[in-house]
């Protein structure tokens, strides 16, 4: 007997490799149920632990962080944390691309 989904409730758990992206990067592909109904998708304790490894040791782990918005003159900027900086090897004076991508998300393309 299939497994129902822990989420919805109605569909049923098949086992597949799924590729899993941290921050857009692929980190790999591991085993996971997928509900055939609402699409979600459970990895279990041992393939987590695996992909939190993989994660640390690509520099990924941990690059999320809050900043605030600040003013210099009349124009706002963001400062970014350290550990952005060196993952994506910026400098000062680089030239980048920013753009809006709907309501509440700023992209900011190298």
């Amino acid at each position: 007997m299939k497994k129902k989904c822990y989420i919805c409730e109605k569909g049923s758990l098949t086992k597949k490799k799924v590729d899993y992206k941290l921050y857009g990067i692929s980190i790999g592909k591991f085993e996971a149920e997928i509900c055939d109904k609402c699409g979600e998708t459970f990895f279990d304790e041992d393939v987590s632990r695996k992909m939190t490894e993989i994660a640390k040791k690509k520099g990924l782990w941990g690059l999320q962080a809050k900043t605030k918005i600040g003013q210099s003159g009349t124009t706002l900027d963001i400062r970014l944390p350290k550990r952005i900086i060196t993952f994506l090897n910026l400098k000062k004076g680089k030239e980048v691309e920013v753009y809006p991508e709907g309501k509440n998300k700023l992209v900011i393309s190298i």
